[in-house]
Formats: C-alpha cells, structure tokens, sequence
C-alpha cells in the first residue's frame, strides 16, 4: 500500500502544492492528509468536480504551476465540459494532475451505482483524450508515475489523470474534522420526518447515507418502500428528479429529502425549482456540513444560508431547524403549507456503525415507485 505522507511529499517536492475536488471513499485517507497538511488556501473543497478543474485552470494562469484535482470516478462526468472545452490542448492547454478513484473496477464488488462507471472509467478518459494510468501502489512506482505524468503535461501542455484503485492508500485519520453544534443525527431527523408524513406523499431520497437511513427507518417501522425513490448515484440531481414527479404528478406532494453536499453541488437547480416548482414540492435539506459517505471531509454548508438561498431563488416559505423540538414544530407547517418550500435540518456528522444497504434492487425500487405514482 501507498503510504499517504510519502506520496504527498512526492508531488509537493514535484511542485505541486494546490489541490481542488470532491471527496471519494477510495481517496479518504490521501484527502484527510492533504486536508490535514495543506494550508486551507491551497486545498478546496468544490461544489462539484467541474468547478475544481475550473480552479486548477485559474491556479495554473496565476503561477504557471499545475495543481492536483481528486475526485471519484462518477466525477468524470461533470469534468467532461471543462476539460475538453477548457483545458485540453486543443483549446488553451492547460496541465492539471487529476487523481481519479476508480469504484466499480472491473471484477471489484462495488455498489450497483458504479458499476457501468467502473467498466469505462478509462474508456471515457481515452475518449476525452486525458492521458492516464493506473498508480502504482509502491511509492517507488508512483514516483515514477507522477514524474511522467508532469513531464508529459509540461510537454504536451494537457491534463494527466493517475486512477487509483482500492486499497491504494494506507490507511490515514482525519484530525481536522468538522464539528458540530448540533444533537440530532441524521438518522433521528429522517425519523421524526417520517413520522409526519402526509398520506401518500411520494419521497425522492438523495444519495449516500440518507438513502440507506430511510430505507432502514422503513423497514423498522413495517412500512412499505413503494413511495420511496432511492437515488443511489447521480449525486445533486434528485432535487430534479422529484421535481420532474411534482410537475407531472400535481395531484400528490412530492418531497426531495436532500444533503448539503448534494444540494450545494448542483445548487443551480433550486433556480429552476423556485421558478417553476409547484404548491405539491417539499424540499428537506439534512445538514451535517460534511461529505459523509466519502469520508467526512467538510462542504461549506455551515459558512452559508441554504435558506437565504432558497427564499432568492423564489421558494414560497424556508424553516431552520437545529434540534428535535424545532424540528417538531416546523414540520406540520412545512407540510400544509403551499410550495416549493424549503427546511433545512441541521444534524451532527456520523452513522450508525451498523447501518445496512437497501436489499431492494434499483430496478425493483423504481418499479415499486412507478406503481406507487399509478395507484398499483
């Protein structure tokens, strides 16, 4: 295994010293070591992986330096504008070392949600004419790797991407972590919005850990899974996605159950839903300030007003919660009142040790869902 401080003082004696992107599971331990390593100024978290290729173009105009961009491998997608239109050699040239997390590597169990991105993770590259390889896992290796990548971006004046499968990285802590004020976990606040639902109000669950907590909290309760769609990748768009229910469906409440870091990633879309959204949309946002399914690095979600943002973007009423009693009060107003409306729940960071995976397949949750809309 690589070990995480090594391979960091390889790229900062290389002279890369800035780095940009999303957390994945399968970079934890290298992101928690950057994050803690790196003076704040040159390590940012971004709202999605197409933003961290916009500031390592802007790093590069500035100091002629190439900066370093992690992210997963289902990142690559909003990656592809910026990187074919922006800083491919073609256009302006500009080098960027991007270190890509390879879930669903071929032959690898993984999550359903990877597997299609797993199987052509390098055939997208080579489409987008990235140069890449896989990183050696011995530090000797990956010395070598990275001096050839730099050399080739120097060169050719192009991104370079190394893709690391699992168990690259030893192991690292997070010392740095984020903390919270706040009392109720995520776990809890799913519950008690649970316990609250209208009759027949249909869910659009954001990726990640939230997911799996309603799917859990159902299954403790005897309930049905039918009203419930489990957006397991595509992080940031089921706000899009309930929204397109809401729209076609006027006569049942629809609710996105959302995250912070997936709400702040594709934050453009509460545009659309404050302009067009109708009396039947309900939006939760559950804030931990946290990408807690990748590894608890920090969003920016505790430094901003998701609420403020909401009542911008046209949303009809928003409520804060920060504990179980306002949580209690806000919710039957939440839900009498006419949409899009917003609440924003804040929750401490973490999970259950124990928490499971949703034995359904999402073939099977959509088709339930699907009935669920038709009255089946």
């Amino acid at each position: 295994m690589l070990d995480c401080k090594a391979f960091y003082e390889v790229l900062t004696g290389s002279g890369v010293d800035f780095f940009a992107g999303v957390p994945d599971s399968l970079l934890k331990d290298f992101c928690a070591f950057v994050t803690d390593h790196t003076p704040p100024e040159r390590n940012h978290i971004t709202a999605n992986e197409g933003a961290a290729i916009g500031l390592a173009a802007g790093h590069f105009l500035a100091t002629g330096k190439p900066a370093l961009v992690y992210m997963q491998n289902s990142g690559l997608g909003n990656t592809v504008n910026p990187l074919t239109s922006l800083a491919d050699p073609a256009v302006y040239g500009i080098p960027m070392l991007i270190v890509v997390g390879w879930r669903g590597e071929p032959g690898k169990k993984d999550e359903p949600q990877h597997v299609k991105m797993g199987e052509v993770t390098r055939g997208v590259l080579d489409a987008i004419d990235v140069p890449h390889v896989v990183l050696p896992e011995d530090l000797d290796g990956a010395r070598a790797a990275v001096a050839d990548a730099l050399a080739a971006m120097e060169r050719e004046q192009r991104p370079y991407a190394l893709v690391v499968k699992k168990g690259t990285f030893d192991k690292y802590k997070l010392v740095n972590k984020t903390t919270s004020p706040y009392e109720m976990t995520r776990e809890q606040a799913i519950g008690a919005i649970v316990a609250h639902l209208p009759k027949d109000i249909l869910i659009v669950s954001t990726t990640g850990k939230p997911s799996r907590e309603l799917f859990e909290l159902r299954e403790q309760r005897g309930e049905s899974h039918q009203t419930d769609f489990l957006t397991v990748g595509s992080m940031g768009h089921s706000s899009q996605i309930a929204l397109g229910v809401a729209l076609a469906r006027e006569d049942r409440q629809v609710m996105c159950l959302d995250g912070d870091g997936a709400a702040i990633m594709h934050m453009g879309g509460m545009a659309t839903i404050g302009s067009v959204g109708g009396a039947n949309y309900k939006h939760v946002v559950l804030n931990n300030g946290a990408h807690d399914s990748v590894g608890g690095q920090p969003t920016c979600a505790f430094s901003i007003d998701l609420t403020k943002v909401a009542d911008a973007c046209g949303y009809a009423k928003t409520w804060l919660a920060t504990n179980p009693a306002e949580l209690d009060a806000a919710l039957p107003e939440f839900f009498a009142t006419d949409g899009p409306v917003l609440l924003e729940v804040r929750v401490k960071i973490g999970a259950r040790a124990d928490l499971g995976r949703p034995t359904m397949t999402p073939r099977d949750l959509k088709r339930e869902f699907m009935g669920a809309i038709r009255g089946e």
